[in-house]
This record gives structure tokens, sequence and C-alpha cells, in this order.
């Protein structure tokens, strides 16, 4: 049957289309993600896919071309894109879940953001924020960056190395943290793909192979004065934070992700059981009492955290003035 059709979560049209389109992609992909993880290869073939499919303007404001898709949404495509490849899902989910933040935070000079925008929706455009650094860490721990930003004529030059860089094999252009040194504080740079950029290919590891999240090397990279985005306040009348505490609900993508890595792999245990057949047995496992039990321990722990993943989402969406009580869920 349909899983569309027998998915509580799945409440509207518009919502059965957007699990749909995810559906199909996740097919597609799961066919290439054995071969990009055995061989640590980046998935370009699924991202041109994602472009065709108009995925990566989900959640791009609808003036300028994009579907505008709530967090509920947002997280039902990547949950059901998991299924496929969880690695393309989390990668591509770093894109989706910034655009949606900045959607809601409006954080970013109005002229880049309409320019990045329309480049989303006409030509597939991608962004991520590289924070985490081999002597620091992850950014969410406080420790200062040790790429520097230089004041220089017109802007900055941007010097130093960025780890766990998902997606950064096929983007054009990205977001920095790095430290001012005149000014003796942390500031986010939007850094176009060009003179000084370099990419070392890091990246090998046991699990999610193929995001592509592999060193960013920066050598006297310049960026324009007004491509400083920190010095640019919100429509909440807060700057661009450097701490992954301040993407808030967008950050539900990555256990979406793992949660739909969980579903594929409950599909491949349920059909692996009730198909294996030892010759000890009469019938399949799945006929044993306690790989029945097994089986219905995993499907409570699984509906227990979408409900939980979903309502969060839901409540994030109705309610945006309880937001700053939501901390404990949404960690």
């Amino acid at each position: 049957m349909n899983s569309i059709l027998t998915d509580p979560f799945v409440r509207t049209e518009r919502e059965a289309d957007i699990a749909a389109r995810s559906d199909r992609l996740a097919v597609t992909f799961a066919e290439r993600a054995a071969e990009h993880d055995r061989d640590g290869s980046f998935p370009f073939e699924n991202f041109d896919d994602l472009r065709e499919a108009g995925y990566l303007k989900l959640t791009v404001p609808a003036r300028y071309g994009g579907e505008e898709a709530s967090l509920y949404e947002m997280l039902l495509a990547q949950e059901r894109l998991a299924k496929g490849d969880g690695s393309t899902a989390l990668a591509v989910g770093w894109h989706v879940s910034q655009v949606l933040q900045l959607r809601m935070k409006q954080s970013w000079p109005p002229k880049l953001y309409e320019e990045f925008c329309r480049r989303a929706v006409d030509e597939g455009a991608m962004i991520n924020q590289f924070a985490s650094e081999p002597s620091t860490g992850s950014p969410s721990r406080g420790g200062r960056p040790q790429t520097t930003a230089v004041r220089t004529e017109g802007g900055y030059l941007l010097t130093g190395r960025k780890t766990f860089s998902s997606l950064l094999p096929v983007l054009d252009q990205f977001t920095v943290t790095a430290y001012v040194e005149d000014e003796e504080k942390i500031g986010t740079f939007y850094v176009r793909r060009g003179p000084g950029v370099g990419m070392e290919e890091t990246w090998n590891t046991l699990g999610m192979r193929a995001t592509g999240s592999h060193d960013l090397l920066l050598e006297d990279v310049f960026v324009p004065e007004e491509e400083r985005l920190d010095r640019w306040e919100g429509s909440d009348g807060s700057a661009l934070g450097t701490g992954m505490s301040d993407h808030g609900g967008a950050l539900l993508h990555i256990p979406a992700c793992y949660l739909g890595i969980a579903w594929a792999a409950r599909d491949f245990a349920v059909k692996f059981a009730a198909e294996y057949r030892p010759s000890s047995l009469p019938g399949p496992i799945a006929d044993l009492p306690h790989i029945r039990h097994k089986i219905g321990e995993m499907e409570s722990e699984r509906i227990t955290a979408r409900t939980l993943l979903y309502s969060v989402a839901d409540r994030w969406g109705r309610l945006p003035d309880t937001r700053p009580s939501m901390k404990p869920e949404l960690g």
C-alpha cells in the first residue's frame, strides 16, 4: 500500500505532493547509494536530480518563485528522501534548512538575499555555513575560530581551514565564520568560490561517506564589506548568529534524516524476517514470537520518535510566540 496514504503525519494534499516527490527521488538514490558509500564519492547526479525536481527551492520564499515550505513540510521531505540515501538527505538538508532559517530571520542584506533566492530557483544554487575547525571543533562549544578576517580596502581577506564542510564539492557560495582581528570578535562572511578558495579531500569516514564533508581551504580570499553578514540585523532585531543554537527549529532536519534511515532499516528488517526460512523452521523467522516482539519494539520506538518530531514541528509553525520555550524539545 502507498506509504503516503497510510502515513498519519501527511495531512494535506500539498504535504502529500511534497512527500511523493521525495519518495520518487529516494527510489532513484537508493540504486546509487551503495556505490557512493563504498567509494566515498560525491553523488553529483543526485543533486542534478534534486535540481531538476525543484527540490532545491523547497524553502525559498514564494515571492522569488520558491515553494516556501514550512518546517513541518521540510521534515516530511527530508525524512522520506533519507530512505533512499542518508548522505544525500543530510547534505541537502543543510541547504534547505538554512534557507528556511534565513526566510524566518531575514538576517542577510536584502539585495544579497534576493539574488541568492532567485539563483536557488533559476539555477539550483545552494548554501551552507562552515564554522567547525580542526583546532576548535564544533562552534556550539564556543571556541574562537582560527580562520582570520583581516581588513583591507573595500572589505576583508579571509585565511583559514574549515572542517565538516558538507556539500562543499557542489557549492559555488557559502558562509564562514572568522575572527576579525582588529575588532577582537567573530564575524560571518558570504564567500563565493574563486581565487584563494580550495578543497582538501579529507572526508573518509565509516558513515555518511557521500556528504562531501571535506576541508575548506581559504587563502587571502576577498570578501566585500557589504557581504559581511553579522553586521545586518534580522527582522527580529538579532544579527546572524555563529552558534548552532541560533538555527532553532531548522536543525530538526538532522533527526528527520536519521528517522528516514531508520525507516529504511525497518523495511529491510521486516522484509528479511518475512522471507528468511532456515531449514530448522517450518516457516519464516517472522513467525517466531521473539522476532515478532523485536519488530514490535522497533515500530514502537519509531512511532514515538516520529510523533515527537512532527508534533514539535507543528507547534513551531502554529505558535511562533512559544519558540523561545521550546529549546528542551528541540534538543
